[in-house]
């Protein structure tokens, strides 16, 4: 309990993070013949979170700062609601001092950035350690951000290690790098989602522009179904050992995936040819390879909505 007001800011940041033993606790991780420790949370994370729950509360709501730390993940609750114009979506980007002279004090003592609220350094810290990304939920009465303490895998860690000890990568690159690390690839739509660009989808440029340049992404299609990934030999010359799915099938293969697949099983819904083909291929990319088809007639359907049966058309594929 750090109630009392004994501690000033900056003493009590520091007395949360050297008096918890917690925070020492890691993962060992075998690197060739030695092993190396990869901690369940960051300094730099805790700080950077605890550091935004001080200055970004409302100070005339009641309420208390909770850290809630479980087995595979923490939760820190913070009193009141997000500043006027964030949200848990555009967390990433927004830049609202909420205590703006509050925030220049913390600013001053070197507890957190000036510029904005320090998410993109918690997103490319977690990301860099193979970590899924913060989890923000807004209440009626207080914010939770939730941050996971597992690595997702050994195989990206190393891949992220190497490929940023060999590249001097910038801030918003390791970001993007790491979320395509993790879902292997990611359409346009899905990329802009996740980095909160729905809106903007031409800055994904601003993002990966120079990692297409290097070539350690690629890209294919066009607009909303440009689909993005890490490049097959940047993946080989990091041996990165990962599982090998459906995900990034290309488009034209999963157009003879499903129509040989409705060959052999006429009238099917598009939930069973999306369980026999692989779940592991997005759904967005299945349902719109099935209208493509559909429209080019060379598949018909009987029913609509959920009760929408696929087919050959007569003649439409040979």
């Amino acid at each position: 309990m750090w109630d009392d007001f004994s501690l000033n800011p900056h003493q009590l940041i520091e007395s949360l993070w050297f008096d918890l033993p917690e925070w020492r606790e890691g993962d060992e991780i075998r690197d060739g013949l030695y092993r190396k420790t990869v901690p369940h949370y960051s300094e730099s994370v805790i700080r950077e979170l605890v550091a935004n729950a001080l200055v970004h509360r409302p100070y005339t709501t009641r309420g208390d700062i909770f850290i809630d730390l479980h087995p595979h993940h923490l939760e820190i609750h913070n009193p009141g609601l997000l500043p006027l114009g964030v949200t848990p979506r555009n967390i990433l980007h927004a830049s609202v001092k909420r205590n703006i002279h509050l925030a220049k004090v913390f600013y001053d003592l070197n507890l957190m950035e000036q510029e904005g609220s320090g998410y993109d350094r918690i997103y490319e810290d977690l990301l860099r350690t193979a970590k899924r990304p913060p989890v923000v939920e807004e209440g009626s009465d207080r914010v939770a951000v939730t941050v996971e303490s597992r690595i997702l895998k050994t195989e990206t860690l190393r891949f992220m290690e190497r490929v940023n000890d060999r590249y001097e990568l910038r801030q918003r690159e390791l970001i993007a790098l790491g979320l395509l690390a993790q879902h292997e690839s990611l359409s346009s739509l899905e990329f802009s989602r996740l980095l909160a660009l729905e809106d903007r989808p031409e800055r994904l440029r601003d993002w990966v522009g120079r990692l297409m340049d290097w070539g350690l992404v690629t890209a294919t299609g066009r607009t909303r179904a440009r689909t993005y990934r890490v490049a097959f030999n940047v993946l080989d010359e990091a041996e990165f050992a990962g599982d090998t799915t459906l995900k990034a099938i290309e488009p034209h293969r999963l157009r003879e995936l499903i129509l040989e697949d409705l060959r052999r099983h006429p009238a099917s819904g598009y939930g069973s040819v999306h369980d026999r083909i692989g779940r592991e291929i997005p759904e967005s990319k299945v349902k719109r390879t099935l209208y493509e088809l559909s429209r080019q007639r060379r598949l018909e359907y009987t029913g609509e909505r959920r009760w929408r049966r696929y087919s050959i058309a007569r003649g439409g594929a040979k």
